[in-house]
């Protein structure tokens, strides 16, 4: 629903109200239509409500202290001082559909509920009854904790800090009633609780002041949805839902999806104010700054999408990967913020007094009467409010910017430059998981720069000693780059000797043993030769037999070959070395390399390495050069390395078939 909703106050008195097609005042239109909640208009009347603003009365029992409203559909969520009430739009009428009591008494807990409709069924009051009365049964099972604390007068119990997560937060036995305020109708909704995840945190010593002055602010769930495609473009289906709330001195990022867990830890260099979570960055005010940091809603939200993106196919940097401070700037009296699209709305005050006294924090006894409350002044007659909007920097500005920055990083060949490429990755990848991302200006910007990010990260995992060598294999298959592009980036030219990474050479490996259709130019796959020569021998009989390296110069492969085979001799070895013999047309050698062994441990020989036998082109397997040799001359031998080939699952009967077919 497109409609503004308000805590007002005014002589004393507070008021919650909604502004339906608010948007027609700035059209131009000053007609104005008051009326109750729930009060649903004729239907030739409904008509004139699409063409005027509304204000709709919300009367609660209680003052309300916060609201919220549901990005998908709409509803909208008040929270009182023990209950929330849920208002559920409809038709440009807005109901009051659900009250939920909850009992809290300290604003150190979080407890995060979910309410889910139960089935239809012939009676539905008493499954709904039988829901809340469960509730009850939980909360009364045990001495409950609201009941061990003595009313003293001058000390506060503190209860020790717990964190239940998933079934187990149905232990923190806060007493939970759903109260049903719709009307009773064939189309009436029935709920029920679910316990996602509970947090009780204890006054402590933080940094930015005294146990007395730590309190929990900024609760907010943010939800991201399954990445746009051209058919389900109008379409939002939920994918992942995380939950961000803070103390003043640290803030806790959760993941209450398909799993429930902690995912970051923001420690902030100052007291906190508030805060506010985008899938992309976490926007915080200080009593001096507005802060930037990063956030891993794009990696936990990219798993919850493919379950199997951690394989040599794809890859993401990892959910606990250790968060950063982006940006910080300086404001006077930071009070409020709020975040839509592109922009931050800032609203500051700037007071009189002098701000280092009132940072000093004053070390007082935990006492109920210790502080007489304070006078609230008319805000009306304050001067040095302000309000700013902020844009915030372009997906793209900003991923070229820390794209440059990791260069600094480059040549020391740190951790440091992994982590920063890999935060611009995940600020790309949430762009591109954003459900405007098809309609986006920059939507092939994006698309190029996700690109670019692979094949940086494949760059550092291949040219960098670090234990995650192997995810250089997926980011550069994610990057579209070919095994050729791939070596010019890495290989420099010339006959200078590098020394080569595991990341670089386990990416080979794996790419040259695949069936690929691409063949690597004479000067290449020469390269590849000397690179697995210095790097990894033993390799060189298995990566001679790849349909990419069938360009090579087979007297070059025969001379690293032999001086292989000085150190670790082999049958696979031989055969590899009888190849190329053949395809330098020397018969002598390859006759003489052919009656190094038996033919029985030649043919086990041709299990060890099947592809000296067959290659895949287009899907097809055809035979070699070396299988059609031996079809005309040594048919026995093709007949007892085929079957040997078959005994071990290394050929099927109808591949074995083009061997002997004319």
């Amino acid at each position: 629903g497109d409609y503004l909703v308000t805590i007002e106050e005014k002589s004393k008195a507070t008021f919650l109200r909604a502004y339906m097609n608010w948007r027609c005042m700035s059209a131009g239109s000053s007609r104005v239509c008051v009326r109750m909640v729930g009060h649903k208009m004729e239907e030739s009347y409904s008509g004139i409500l699409k063409e005027q603003m509304s204000v709709v009365e919300m009367p609660l029992s209680d003052p309300p202290l916060c609201i919220s409203c549901c990005p998908v559909n709409g509803d909208l969520l008040v929270g009182c001082k023990n209950k929330l009430v849920m208002f559920c739009l409809k038709y440009l009428v807005i109901n009051q559909n659900l009250t939920v009591h909850i009992a809290i008494t300290t604003e150190l807990d979080v407890l995060i509920l979910k309410l889910e409709l139960v089935q239809q069924s012939a009676d539905r009051t008493e499954q709904c009854a039988h829901s809340v009365s469960t509730l009850d049964k939980l909360v009364d099972g045990g001495p409950s904790i609201h009941t061990l604390q003595p009313e003293l007068d001058e000390f506060i119990i503190c209860q020790k800090p717990v964190e239940l997560l998933g079934e187990e937060s149905k232990l923190c036995e806060i007493p939970i009633t759903l109260e049903s305020t719709e009307l009773p109708t064939e189309d009436m909704k029935c709920f029920q609780v679910r316990y996602l995840l509970f947090r009780r945190f204890t006054p402590d010593q933080s940094p930015f002041g005294f146990c007395e002055e730590t309190k929990l602010h900024s609760v907010q769930l943010l939800p991201v949805y399954q990445t746009a495609d051209e058919e389900t473009e109008n379409k939002r289906e939920l994918l992942s839902l995380f939950c961000f709330f803070s103390l003043p001195h640290v803030g806790y990022l959760y993941t209450v999806g398909k799993l429930v867990e902690l995912i970051s830890t923001y420690q902030y260099s100052e007291k906190s104010e508030q805060a506010v979570l985008t899938p992309q960055f976490l926007h915080v005010i200080t009593s001096e700054s507005l802060q930037c940091f990063t956030v891993r809603c794009s990696a936990a939200a990219a798993r919850d999408e493919d379950p199997y993106i951690d394989t040599t196919v794809k890859a993401c940097p990892p959910v606990a990967l250790d968060v950063c401070t982006l940006r910080m700037q300086l404001f006077i009296g930071p009070r409020a913020i709020c975040h839509f699209k592109n922009h931050i709305v800032l609203l500051t005050k700037a007071d009189t007094e002098d701000i280092t006294e009132r940072r000093k924090s004053t070390r007082r006894m935990l006492s109920r009467k210790a502080d007489s409350t304070k006078s609230r002044t008319n805000s009306e007659s304050e001067p040095g409010w302000n309000l700013y909007i902020i844009n915030t920097v372009s997906t793209i500005q900003l991923y070229r910017e820390m794209v440059d920055y990791s260069r600094t990083y480059e040549n020391v060949k740190t951790e440091s430059c992994i982590h920063l490429l890999s935060e611009a990755h995940l600020l790309v990848r949430a762009a591109i998981m954003d459900p405007s991302f098809l309609k986006s200006d920059e939507k092939e910007e994006l698309l190029r720069a996700f690109r670019e990010s692979c094949a940086f990260l494949g760059d550092c995992y291949s040219r960098f000693g670090t234990k995650d060598y192997h995810l250089a294999l997926p980011y550069y298959r994610m990057s579209g780059l070919s095994m050729t592009e791939v070596l010019k980036r890495l290989v420099s030219e010339g006959d200078e000797i590098q020394t080569y990474e595991r990341g670089f050479i386990f990416y080979l490996t794996h790419s040259l043993n695949e069936d690929l259709n691409e063949e690597l130019s004479k000067e290449s796959a020469n390269k590849v030769l000397q690179i697995f020569y210095l790097a990894d021998p033993v390799q060189l009989p298995h990566i001679l037999c790849s349909p990419c390296m069938r360009n090579v110069c087979p007297l070059t492969a025969v001379k690293y070959l032999q001086k292989v085979e000085k150190i670790m001799p082999s049958v696979v070895l031989t055969l590899t070395k009888a190849f190329m013999a053949l395809k330098m047309g020397d018969l002598m050698m390859y006759e003489h390399e052919m009656d190094s062994y038996k033919e029985t441990i030649l043919a086990c020989g041709f299990v060890g390495q099947p592809k000296l036998l067959r290659q895949h082109k287009e899907g097809i397997v055809i035979p070699t050069e070396f299988a059609v040799h031996l079809k005309e001359m040594q048919p026995g031998l093709l007949v007892a390395a085929t079957v040997a080939l078959h005994e071990n699952s290394k050929i099927e009967l109808e591949e074995a078939d083009t061997f002997f077919k004319v």
